[in-house]
This record gives structure tokens, sequence and C-alpha cells, in this order.
């Protein structure tokens, strides 16, 4: 079996082990959190910790646990609920039709965005002029994370409006909303990502050749776009997987019956075995996203054409003159907001309840009296701490496993395959919520961009010549990697980290909205919003002060990926 096969195999192995063993992770005896699970008032007793070890064979231990409950997922069987007490599979099959509908709804709003943002390309490609549209609707679009989007369609469609209904689920109606909030940031997405490849495509000579034979355009659109999709299909695979995680947040938002509020719920809960079955399907729907769109693009490619046979299509992207000025203007927008509000008290509850913005209060008060200008800058420094922290953690770990690419080609997978809010629903069940919960689950995903990168580029770099060479006149394989290799990867993969930072705190933030990253009191970002929710309709403010600071967050992350790609 070639080595990057087994490190796949190898790694799916140890992702279903952990995923058994998260009741024993934690540290915390499964019986006394099933107690606590089904009444908190009820006294630990030896006697009735003992009752609920026989009652759920936990009394066997881990080991047979994990056998039996792999033994069970054959035959269709995730394990007893230990609130309900009753199984878990069918509220997760309940659970998971609910959410593939929301997806298939997503997933059209997000082709139907990416065709539109597609079509300035295709006619410019089409009159024979080559070169992008600006992209302007497609990086902002881009720069509405799902939570804050959700947020964003609530308080002015639903609440302001009163177009669509807020919540729920069952009508065409209720599901407007959530598949806008969930559809519109991957097809500007999407759609940025086909403009670049069909701009790519319209500069290759055939297509010249093909015009001038007469060929129909709506022959040579169909050409156009079978060259162009082979070459995007990992990265809309990637795009799926996202919505994935992005759906959790959506379900939640507007109290949607699907997996992921499920999954959400199961975590806030300590319930093991749902929340167990709930992230393995989410996993193993990622997994087999990723398999769909390899498949699809074999079929594009046809069977003549192997992988490698077709030059992947490059476009230039010439940096504009001003290219620095939309990140230094949110960056330096930011930075006031920060300024503004250090100085003030961002625990202290010295204001009325929702009190509404003034000249001595700039942003108002939130549910508890707090000023909502400390809280904001304060998060800042909190958000930007903790992304900070990510990001270093991400780049020495992405350099070390990439210098080995095929041993690393199953985590790196797997990790790039997962969103952080499933590796946050994880980690919370292990270690509890909190800010360094977060940190790890973030962590544990981040580093997988930069490994691949690194992976890329220390390729590259052991085929030059006088690498190739430097074994025979005696340099060893450290002294190689040392002196050759790792210099040469380590500036471009740490200016990558760099640029990916405003992107980890957005994460960051997804987890403390879903209640799954640091605790009330901290001034955290996603926090204040999540706080700030219940209180939309009385104070709208509260709720637009962290969506406008996450918004130039998420611009000042879009802005600078764009960079990273001229």
């Amino acid at each position: 079996m070639a080595l990057p096969a087994l490190s796949r195999l190898v790694t799916l192995c140890i992702v279903m082990v952990l995923v058994g063993l998260l009741p024993w992770l934690s540290g915390r005896d499964p019986a006394l959190s099933i107690l606590r699970a089904r009444s908190g008032d009820q006294n630990p007793t030896p006697e009735a910790l003992e009752a609920i070890r026989q009652q759920l064979g936990l009394a066997l231990g881990p080991a047979e646990n994990l056998r039996l409950w792999l033994a069970g997922l054959l035959r269709g069987d995730a394990g007893v609920s230990w609130i309900s007490g009753g199984p878990v599979m069918p509220g997760i099959v309940a659970a998971m039709q609910v959410s593939l509908v929301l997806m298939a709804a997503a997933f059209l709003v997000a082709a139907v965005t990416a065709l539109l943002l597609c079509l300035p390309t295709l006619a410019r490609g089409l009159r024979g002029k080559g070169g992008l549209s600006s992209g302007a609707v497609a990086a902002a679009l881009t720069a509405l994370p799902e939570f804050m989007l959700s947020s964003l369609l609530l308080v002015i469609v639903a609440v302001w409006l009163e177009w669509l209904p807020p919540y729920g689920w069952g009508t065409p109606a209720q599901a407007i909303l959530p598949a806008l909030a969930l559809g519109l940031p991957a097809g500007g997405l999407l759609g940025r990502l086909l403009s670049d490849g069909l701009a790519a495509t319209f500069s290759e000579p055939w297509l010249a050749t093909w015009a001038t034979a007469g060929f129909s355009r709506a022959r040579i659109a169909r050409a156009a776009a079978r060259r162009t999709l082979p070459g995007v299909m990992p990265q809309i695979a990637m795009i799926m997987v996202g919505m994935t995680g992005g759906a959790v947040a959506v379900e939640q938002v507007f109290a949607i019956p699907g997996l992921g509020r499920l999954v959400l719920g199961s975590a806030s809960a300590q319930d093991m075995p749902a929340l167990q079955a709930g992230i393995l399907v989410l996993l193993l729907n990622a997994v087999l996203i990723g398999t769909v769109m390899h498949l699809l693009r074999g079929l594009l490619l046809g069977r003549a054409l192997q992988l490698g046979a077709l030059p992947v299509p490059q476009v230039s992207h010439p940096a504009p003159r001003y290219g620095w000025a939309v990140p230094a203007a949110v960056l330096a927008l930011l930075l006031a907001v920060v300024l503004a509000g250090l100085p003030r008290d961002p625990f202290a509850s010295e204001y009325i309840r929702l009190q509404a913005p003034s000249l001595a209060l700039p942003l108002g008060a939130d549910g508890l009296g707090r000023d909502v200008l400390a809280r904001v800058a304060h998060g800042a420094l909190s958000t930007i701490g903790m992304a900070a922290l990510v990001t270093a953690i991400a780049l020495v770990t992405g350099l070390a496993v990439g210098m080995f690419p095929r041993l690393a080609a199953g985590p790196i997978e797997i990790a790039k395959a997962t969103p952080p809010v499933i590796a946050g629903l994880a980690v919370a069940a292990a270690m509890g919520p909190g800010s360094h919960g977060a940190v790890i689950a973030v962590a544990a995903v981040a580093w997988a961009p930069l490994a691949a990168h690194t992976a890329a580029l220390a390729t590259e770099v052991r085929a030059q010549p006088h690498v190739r060479i430097a074994p025979v006149l005696g340099v060893g394989p450290l002294r190689l990697m040392v002196r050759y290799v790792l210099p040469a990867v380590v500036g471009p993969v740490t200016r990558h980290a760099m640029l990916r930072l405003p992107g980890i705190a957005l994460a960051l933030a997804a987890l403390g909205f879903l209640g799954l990253g640091p605790r009330p009191p901290s001034p955290e970002w996603g926090l204040i919003l999540a706080e700030a929710m219940p209180y939309m309709e009385r104070a709208p403010w509260a709720v637009l002060t962290p969506v406008l600071a996450l918004s130039l967050l998420s611009v000042l992350a879009v802005t600078l990926a764009a960079l990273l790609r001229r």
C-alpha cells in the first residue's frame, strides 16, 4: 500500500478511536457526567453512580466500550442517549434530513450567486476581452461569515422589516433566511474562484482558435466551463465542507431542528452518545463531499486525461496600485475603536440596562448595563490575542508536519476537511467550553493549510538540482532539511500564516458565539454577539456593534487573502 494511502487509513482509524473514547477523554467519570446531565440536584452517591455504570455498561471500561460502540455502528446502533434514555440513531436521522434540506437550499443559493458573479467574466471572455471584473461583490459576500450574516438577516429582515419569519422550520418561508445566510458567503467565494478560473481559461490559445473556426458562443462557453471546473473542484469541496460547519451556527440562530443544533445541544448537555454520533456523521459527510468532488473531477476530465495530464489554468493577478488601502483603512478603524474603549471598564454594570447610545456612552449598554464600547475594545485584544497564539501554534505545526508530505497526507486531508466548529464540539466534549478549548480546537485544524503549503514548497526545493545532488556529496537527511529545505520555506509560510490571522480570529469568534469558547463575563466578540441576541428587538445597537466589528475583521481577512493570491 502506498504511503499516502496508508497515512489516510491510519488517520481515519485514529479519528474513529478518539470519537469513540470521548466520554473518557475528559478525565471525568462518565457515570458522574450522566448523573449531572439527568439530574443536577441528585447526590452522586457511590450507589447511584454504580447503578448508572451497570445500566449502561460503563463498568466494562474504555476499551470494551469502544469495541461495543464500533460494533454497534456496524449494525446502525449509535447507543442510548444519556439524557432521554432512548436510542440515538432515530434522532440523528431525523435531524440529518432537516440539515440536508437546508444544505440543498443553501447550495442552490450559492450556485445561483456564483453563476451571477461569473457572468461578467464569461461575457468578457466570449467577446475576446481578457481580465477579471473587480470582484467587489464577491469579496463583500465572502466577508460575511455565516453566524454573523445570520444575526444580521435576523435583525434587519425578520425583526425590523418583518418580511420573513425569524425562527422555526417547516414552511418554505422559514427556509429562506437560513438558506441565504448559509449560501451567500459560499456563493461569493465560489463565484470568485470560478471567475479566476474562467479568466485563465479564456487566456489559453485554443479558445481563440475555436472562435476563428466559427464555433458558437454557447459551445465555447460549455467548453470553457468544462476546462475550468476540474481545477476548482477541490476548492468547491472545501467550500461545501465549510458550509457543513456553518450550518451549526445557522441552525442555532434560526432554531432549526437540524443535525448541527442537535450536536451543539448534546455538547452543552454532555449527552456523549448523541454527540459522538453527530460528530461522526458530520466528519463522514465532509469525507463524502471530498470523495464525490474527486469523482466528478474525474468524469469532467474524462478517461483519457489522467491527473497531471491537463495543465492547471493560471491567471495573473496584478496587484492594484493601492492594494493595501482597504486593509490599512480597516485596520486603522479597528485601532481607533480599541484605543477609544481601552480606558473604559468592560465589566462594571454601572449603566441602565440596554441604555441607548449617547455622548457619554457612544455604543450604548448591554443587557447587564455594561459599556458596549469598552467590551468591544477589550474583546479585540482578547480575540486577536487568542488568534495570534493559534497562528503561532499552527505555523510551527504546519512547518513540522509539512516537511514530511507523504507521511502527513492523511492528517492534512482530514484536518482540512474538518471545520473549526466540529473540532470545537469535540474539544468542548473532552475539556468543556472555554478559552483554552477554543484555542486547541482552532489550532487543531488551522495548521493543515500551512502544512500543505510547506509540503508543496519542500517538494519544489528538493527537486532543484543543487539539492538533489547534495546527498551524493555526503549531506545527511537532517542537514539537508535544516540547511536547504527549511530556510526556503519558512519565509513564504510565515507570511501565509500572518495573513490567515484575521480568519483564525473569526473562527474563534464563531466558537464563542456558539458557546464553545470563552465563558462570561469575558469580553470576546463572539460571546458579546451571543449575549446581545435576546435583546435584538429592544436594543439593536447591542447586536449591530459586534456585527460591525466582526465585519471589519472579515473585510481585513478577505482583502489580505486577495493580496496573498496576487
